[in-house]
């Protein structure tokens, strides 16, 4: 019998090619996504505005990650419309400002310090609601890509301390100078998300390469960072 291979590479060839890592045991993984402005509808029919670094796309439903405790929880479960807005790099003080903010109140033990409930956070973010066509929630005016949708399903998380929302986009929203003229395509030489890398904010840097499955044409003279 032959046997079998070792899980771990030895130290020895580890070191050789450059794997040597450590273990390390971080209290985050937050380990770079986009930041999406949630807006929900809450029970007086007001907005509400929340910051959410857990977010990604399946083909047209995109799943969300929210703390069980929030206000933006709570109006899902019981009001499903909603507006996935994506913030470009320069609104990263707007998405500061909203950080220490709930919706909740009073505010839930959990968010007791630091945190303060405010009832209008577009106001205290210095953003401005338009509406939407398909849900009853605003979209976010400064936000180059608002993706309308609804709440299909939405469960707590493995742990109970998350709840996983599962959303349909209705409708899509996005900037004249981020889109391909004359096509659906967003030209990612022109659109920079908002990135969250553990609790500190960062823009994309230039293009590296193309992905075989892309249907976005290339601008004419674009050139690809080497």
């Amino acid at each position: 019998m032959t046997a079998a291979a070792p899980l771990s590479t030895p130290p020895a060839a580890a070191a050789e090619h450059g794997t040597d890592h450590v273990e390390i045991a971080p209290s985050i993984l937050y380990f770079g996504t986009p930041v999406v402005l949630l807006c929900t509808e809450n029970a007086d029919g007001s907005a509400n505005l929340a910051p959410i670094s857990s977010a990604w796309a399946l083909g047209q439903t995109v799943v969300i990650g929210l703390g069980r405790d929030g206000q933006t929880a709570e109006n899902l479960a019981r009001r499903p419309g909603l507006v996935i807005n994506l913030p470009g790099p320069g609104l990263w003080p707007a998405v500061e400002r909203l950080a220490p903010l709930t919706g909740r109140f009073p505010v839930p033990p959990r968010k007791a310090a630091g945190w303060r409930h405010e009832p209008d956070k577009f106001a205290a973010a210095g953003l401005t609601p338009v509406p939407s066509a398909t849900v009853r929630p605003p979209r976010v005016a400064e936000c180059p890509l608002q993706l309308e949708a609804t709440a299909e399903r939405v469960q707590p998380d493995v742990s109970g301390e998350f709840v996983i929302v599962e959303a349909a986009v209705r409708r899509v929203h996005a900037d004249p100078g981020i889109v391909v003229a004359g096509t659906d395509h967003v030209d990612p030489a022109r659109w920079s998300p908002l990135i969250y890398s553990f609790r500190h904010y960062f823009g994309l840097g230039p293009e590296l390469g193309r992905s075989h499955r892309t249907q976005t044409p290339r601008a004419a003279g674009r050139a690809v960072a080497r």
